[in-house]
């Protein structure tokens, strides 16, 4: 330490793990000399919690391109693959998944091969992975303190990557396992993640490692491992019943089994062919994996029921040693009985396509906490009452077949109740009421369903419920008012045409539900209670909902925050929308007949794709949202398109135009610009307009030259600079100007181009991205200048900055080159004085159109609309030629 003390040091520590080594490290800090930087590399990111860091980096994957740069490298010597290896390299990095070492041990081991070499590899790693790779992988899992957290990782990767992270946690936790804190332990580890949908990830890598490491507990004999992830081990398994007491967790997917070496020992020439014609059968469609050597798919909502295939037999006497089996993942698998057989342990069981009509009296249910029988032949689930105490997830979606619902009665700990797509089901049975833990009812699409148990209101924990796509429903319960923990309700599609209301009381409506048909035989008298105040997100998209049948009194909706009202013949905004104080997201697209919105609530997020007809959108509030205000639409592309207002240059306030240089606009005459908005698929040409958009104002202009005012320009699509120096003022903002060419792009493909300005402050780490809501180009062949003007917050951009300013365009879209102009204070308030002096015919002023600056925050996502004035965005004048 003496080395160091009180020395200016750059320090670098790799693979830090234990907290006496951090605190170690950072009791360092007061040796050193100011300005030190100590860096610290740790697999464990819990250990950054407990101490305050100047800055944490994660390090993340690498994308497709720097991926097959760094492979490159190590496999060819140069940044790109030889001619001829361009496919197989790309394989090789899709095969990586980004990870640095992997790309690096392959391009190595790959190097001077011939193609077929590598070819060869690569089938090979389909079935033996790099054994140096998983190797050096496996060093974050002997890390793991304990068993547990080791064996929990196992069970993950195997049978839960891309589940629900509560799902997971429901099932695993009656395996016991302490599932929080395990996963909170590999996600310390960086060997799984949770992503924004909630879902369990991990790199695939890692999942082929944890696989190995269960395939090795037992390399000769599978039957003695205690995961059996492996389709033909787990075959072989069950045909030659060599399972033990070993065995926890088992899957078994027909449709993956191969017609081969394998296959041949397995079926006589009769069952051969019997599993040929299985395999012909389409399977999960909709979802595109196909097998096309045996001609089917894998993956359809509509499945077929199996009563009409051969399905693959197995004996049930097969499971009969296997007595610690928890985990049973069968995918088209018919076991004859005698059932009782099966292992009673079980806590999990999805087997999708059961082929039979009712599940056996004999089968061991008693133990579960999971039945996942989607796609199955079920007509009534079991016969009688199953007193069942540990099952939380019943999952029968997809059931065409499924008329009735089972008796709840006793069923009392059942959490989440999933009957998606069962098109003949006519009936829940009135015991669901029983189901006091019940937080999930999903009834999305059962358009056989007319009518909903009353004993549904008596749920007081239910947080969800789906009876979107449910057109023949005739009545929904008296008592919904009471489901007083009630989140989200989703009813599209059930065409509603009267109002609901809610006043926080239990009152009763006489609305009217009608079949979703255009002329319906009758509209029976419904009677509804109020909808509780607890609910945040609504959704009645396609509900047939007009101007005076739209719901009229929902302003007591206090806690709403998302609502959808997609797709309703409606002209003009709801009224009670107004009175929605909370409302964060509102979409509202796709509604034909649809001119106006006044006074709308300023929402976060505002979704209006589609609406042809739509004319003005104001806001209802003369002052700004207390936080950044998004207003999104969208289109058929879902393209992102912010609220923004044109008008001809000639009538924009001068301190805006003088910011981007144009001093003279007379000397513009009557040029022509092409414009084409996401809003519209019409192209127009208009006099030369400025665009009003987010903190943001452009223009587009006839022009083949960066002009000399730029003083910061460069050739090509980007220009990069350091801010100099200026003691009398600081920077304000800067102007962007670029010149590009559209060219050889089909009339059609016009209206879906679009150009984007990227600015990069490097040394504050700081990134803006402005995408216009509008695009301008010429006539083929014809250059076009696009300018922008940028104001900046303070100390966004100071002297000694490195600024990169890049501009994109789409496919058909040449930029040839790219300029930049710094404005500062003193620049700014002389511009603005000049035009005190001078009599504006703007409409709006800047600060009116763009009031606040660009902001740090703000600039990381995407672009955000700030303290918006309660201007009128009327979509006329030039405006209407674009929707």
């Amino acid at each position: 330490m003496e080395a160091i003390y009180y020395k200016k040091v750059f320090v670098v520590l790799d693979d830090v793990d234990r907290l006496d080594q951090l605190n170690a490290i950072l009791g360092m800090r007061d040796w050193l000399f100011s300005g030190s930087k100590i860096v610290i590399t740790t697999r464990r990111e819990q250990l950054l919690r407990a101490n305050e860091f100047s800055k944490v980096c994660r390090v993340e994957n690498l994308g497709d391109e720097e991926s097959l740069e760094l492979f490159s490298w190590h496999a060819f010597g140069k940044c790109c693959p030889n001619n001829g290896y361009e496919e197989v390299s790309e394989r090789v990095v899709r095969y990586c998944g980004g990870l640095p070492l992997a790309l690096k041990v392959l391009g190595s081991s790959l190097s001077g091969q011939c193609l077929n070499v590598w070819k060869s590899q690569l089938d090979k790693l389909k079935t033996f992975p790099e054994g140096e790779i998983l190797e050096k992988l496996r060093i974050s899992y002997d890390s793991l303190q304990d068993n547990h957290d080791k064996n929990l990782f196992i069970y993950l990767a195997c049978f839960f990557v891309g589940s629900k992270k509560d799902f997971a946690i429901t099932i695993l936790d009656g395996c016991e396992f302490s599932t929080v804190v395990g996963i909170q332990n590999l996600m310390d580890r960086c060997l799984i993640s949770i992503d924004k949908s909630n879902n369990v990830v991990t790199h695939h890598l890692l999942q082929e490692m944890a696989r190995e490491i269960a395939c090795q507990e037992s390399p000769k004999e599978p039957g003695k491992r205690s995961i059996l992830w492996n389709h033909k081990d787990s075959f072989n398994v069950l045909r030659d019943n060599t399972g033990t007491s070993k065995v926890e967790g088992l899957k078994l997917e027909v449709c993956l089994l191969k017609e081969d070496k394998f296959m041949s020992p397995v079926f006589g020439a009769s069952r051969k062919r019997c599993f040929e014609k299985f395999l012909e059968k389409p399977i999960l469609s909709d979802l595109g994996c196909s097998l096309k050597r045996y001609g089917f798919s894998m993956f359809s909502s509509n499945l077929e029921a199996t009563k009409n295939t051969n399905p693959f037999v197995l004996e049930a006497n097969a499971f009969g040693r296997m007595r610690k089996l928890k985990l049973l993942q069968l995918n088209r698998v018919h076991i004859s009985g005698p059932y009782e057989k099966l292992p009673k342990g079980l806590k999990w069981l999805c087997w999708h396509g059961f082929p039979l009509k009712s599940i056996p009296s004999d089968f061991p249910l008693e133990s579960l906490v999971a039945l996942d029988m989607r796609y199955s032949s079920l007509k009534n689930v079991w016969e009688g009452t199953k007193f069942l105490m540990l099952l939380k997830i019943l999952n029968l979606s997809d059931s065409p077949n499924l008329t009735k619902t089972p008796d709840f009665l006793k069923i009392p700990n059942l959490e989440r109740l999933v009957l998606k797509n069962c098109a003949s089901l006519v009936e829940v049975h009135e015991s669901i009421g029983c189901l006091e833990r019940l937080v999930l009812l999903n009834l999305k699409n059962c358009n056989n369903l007319r009518k909903l148990p009353r004993s549904i209101g008596m749920l007081k924990l239910l947080e969800k419920l789906v009876i979107s796509g449910c057109s023949k429903l005739e009545e929904l319960p008296t008592k919904m008012g009471n489901l007083e923990s009630l989140t989200v309700l989703k009813a599209d599609r059930i065409a509603l045409n009267e109002s609901l209301s809610t006043n926080g009381q239990v009152n009763t409506m006489q609305p009217f539900i009608r079949h979703w048909v255009l002329k319906p035989k009758r509209s029976p008298d419904i009677s509804w209670t109020s909808l509780p105040r607890s609910l945040v997100e609504l959704s009645l998209a396609g509900c047939n909902l007009s101007d005076n049948a739209f719901p009229t009194d929902l302003r007591n909706l206090c806690s709403l925050k998302t609502l959808d009202i997609c797709c309703n013949p409606v002209s003009s905004l709801p009224d009670f929308i107004r009175g929605l104080t909370l409302l964060e997201k509102l979409s509202i697209a796709e509604c034909p007949r649809l001119r106006k919105l006044v006074g709308l609530p300023l929402v976060r997020s505002l979704y209006l794709g589609s609406n042809e007809l739509l004319e003005e959108v104001t806001f209802g509030s003369f002052h700004g949202p207390k936080t950044a205000c998004h207003l999104d639409t969208w289109d058929h592309e879902g393209k992102t398109v912010g609220i923004f207002k044109l008008e001809p240059i000639g009538n924009v306030a001068a301190e805006i135009t003088k910011s981007l240089g144009l001093t003279n606009l007379e000397s513009m005459g009557n040029a022509i610009v092409k414009l084409s908005s996401w809003c519209g698929r019409e192209k127009q040409a208009l006099p030369i307009q400025g665009c009003h958009g987010t903190y943001i104002f452009s223009a587009y202009l006839p022009g083949s030259k960066v002009p000399l005012w730029f003083n910061f320009n460069n050739l090509g699509s980007s220009c990069n600079f350091t801010v100099p120096s200026n003691l009398d003022s600081r920077v304000r903002g800067l102007s962007v100007c670029s010149v590009y060419e559209l060219s050889g792009a089909p009339p059609e493909y016009y209206w879906k181009q679009d150009t984007h300005t990227y600015l990069s402050n490097k040394t504050k780490g700081l990134i803006w991205i402005h995408c216009p809501e509008v695009f301008g180009f010429g006539e083929a062949g014809e250059d076009i200048t696009w300018l922008s003007y940028w104001k900046f917050g303070k100390q966004l951009l100071e002297a000694g900055d490195e600024l990169d300013v890049s501009v994109f365009g789409g496919a058909f879209v040449q930029v040839k080159e790219v300029g930049v102009r710094l404005l500062y204070n003193k620049e700014q308030e002389e511009m603005s004085s000049q035009s005190a002096n001078e009599e504006s015919v703007s409409l709006y002023t800047f600060e009116n159109i763009i009031r606040g600056n660009v902001s740090a925050h703000e600039g990381r996502t995407r672009m955000d609309l700030s303290l918006l004035q309660p201007l009128a965005f009327r979509f006329a004048s030039y405006l209407t030629h674009f929707t």
